[in-house]
């Protein structure tokens, strides 16, 4: 049985959103105020989308949303988007809201809002979530994100002395096999400054360099562990 979710935003943020939960297990609902933007989810293909007044309660409540229902607030204005969560909080309590931030102050605006779980691009760039949103372990990731029964997270790990991966590419290296995602790393080899691996940079894997990795944290524990597996042990 498919999830309802009501995405709220088909702008920079939403249109990468919408098109990864549409091809999972989500009966996606959007939910726009801007014009242009509701004509161009419409030319892409959303058959349930609708032009409404996000900041009217009563727009808001005669939507079909229940205690089940995900809520993924991405509007492109920080202000309304906050606005938009707190309102939603307010009405439906029970709800799951997952809502994005651009920076340190909207996410502490969007804690105090109400919304249950926050996509901080503090962390992690818009770019970064767009080119993770395209993998399919990053859609299995944001159907654990937005619920209840996952913890999803970032990590840093160093690779050890003797690692098995120790002088492996970066490319040749299958982290959806693991579960994991890789966001970035500290290639001491270049520098000691992080970088995401969006930066068109071809990487090697040594040891002592240290990566960053987002995923479930059993999937994240077990990657850790791996890490450790010894060059001989691999043979």
């Amino acid at each position: 049985m498919k999830k309802e979710a009501f995405l709220f935003g088909y702008g920079a943020h939403g249109s990468p959103l919408a098109n990864s939960m549409a091809e999972e297990d989500f009966n996606l609902h959007i939910i726009e105020s801007d014009e242009k933007n509701y004509q161009k989810a419409k030319e892409d293909g959303f058959r349930d989308v609708r032009l409404l007044d996000v900041t009217k309660d009563a727009d808001l409540e005669r939507l079909e949303i229940n205690d089940a229902c995900h809520i993924v607030c991405v509007m492109d204005d920080d202000h309304l988007n906050v606005f938009l969560t707190l309102s939603l909080h307010a009405l439906f309590p029970k709800a799951i809201i997952v809502a994005v931030s651009n920076s340190i102050h909207t996410t502490e605006k969007l804690k105090i809002a109400g919304a249950s779980k926050i996509i901080d691009q503090y962390v992690v760039s818009a770019n970064r979530i767009h080119h993770i949103l395209q993998k399919p372990v990053a859609t299995q990731l944001l159907d654990r994100f937005i619920s209840d029964d996952y913890a999803i997270s970032f990590r840093e790990m160093e690779i050890p002395d003797n690692s098995h991966m120790d002088g492996m590419m970066v490319d040749d290296v299958d982290f959806s096999g693991y579960g994991v995602l890789l966001v970035g790393m500290i290639d001491a080899r270049l520098s000691h400054n992080f970088s995401f691996v969006t930066a068109g940079i071809e990487h090697r894997l040594d040891s002592g360099d240290t990566i960053v990795c987002i995923g479930d944290n059993k999937d994240l524990d077990a990657f850790e562990e791996r890490l450790k597996i010894a060059k001989r042990e691999t043979k």
